[in-house]
């Protein structure tokens, strides 16, 4: 797979896509997401993205009601080549490690405003860091679970003691909060993107399944994108694409 370049979908038409980061400082994320983790840069219209394996990085600048801890997407994974080198460069750039975990090799570090991200350590790997996990915490795991499944045709499963379900380029990793969580829209991490084959048609089928769409489908020649926006039952803001593969 090329750098950056988003997986084959599944039987559903359904891959990873982007995420979608409010920040208060634009240089700030820019350092963060290329200097430290090691992005490509590209643009779509007038979107400016970052690149890696299985996922793209879409930042702008706009009010930040909170970081990623106590929303219903509490943090991003990504698989890294080489952990201690990461951490190593995580210290030396200043960037808080919230936690270690040698035994996993797996450690929590905290990004601009507030934003949570998982690194896994994956020597097998042949490229320095891909897209891995999006962990939600909310209070219905299992229905979690089983949403995913039915609408998007997610793999349920497990990873490690986590329920969690696969999509091309993605694992969702689901977690029970043992406190209440807030909608993730206008928070640092605003929304995260799936990429839909015939979206029109996909959209109308979420309809059929009962799915309230924030913004409805449309398309936006600008940008040369398909789009259509919802909020999962539990507070997770979804947007799906048509157009960003291939970038």
């Amino acid at each position: 797979m090329a750098f950056g370049q988003l997986p084959v979908p599944n039987a559903q038409g359904v891959a990873m896509g982007h995420l979608h980061l409010n920040t208060t400082d634009v240089e700030a994320s820019r350092r963060f997401w290329m200097d430290f983790l090691g992005a490509t840069i590209t643009k779509k219209g007038s979107l400016e993205l970052y690149k890696f394996p299985d996922v793209l990085v879409a930042v702008r600048k706009a009010p930040v009601s909170g970081g990623t801890d106590g929303s219903a997407v509490n943090h991003l994974g990504f698989a890294v080549q080489d952990l201690d080198a990461m951490l190593d460069k995580c210290e030396k750039m200043g960037y808080p490690i919230v936690k270690r975990m040698p035994d996993t090799r797996q450690a929590f570090i905290m990004g601009p405003d507030n934003t949570k991200v998982e690194l896994s350590e994956d020597k097998t790997q042949s490229m320095p860091i891909r897209h891995h996990h999006i962990h939600f915490f909310n209070g219905e795991v299992m229905e979690t679970q089983a949403w995913y499944a039915k609408m998007f045709g997610a793999k349920p499963g497990r990873r490690g003691k986590f329920e969690a379900a696969d999509l091309p380029g993605v694992n969702l990793t689901f977690a029970l909060s043992e406190t209440p969580v807030v909608p993730t829209k206008g928070r640092s991490v605003d929304h995260i993107g799936f990429e839909i084959k015939n979206l029109e048609q996909f959209v109308k089928q979420l309809e059929a399944k009962g799915v309230k769409f924030d913004i409805p489908f449309r398309d936006v020649p600008k940008l040369g994108l398909k789009i259509a926006f919802f909020t999962d039952p539990w507070g997770a803001y979804v947007e799906l694409t048509e157009g960003l593969a291939g970038i």
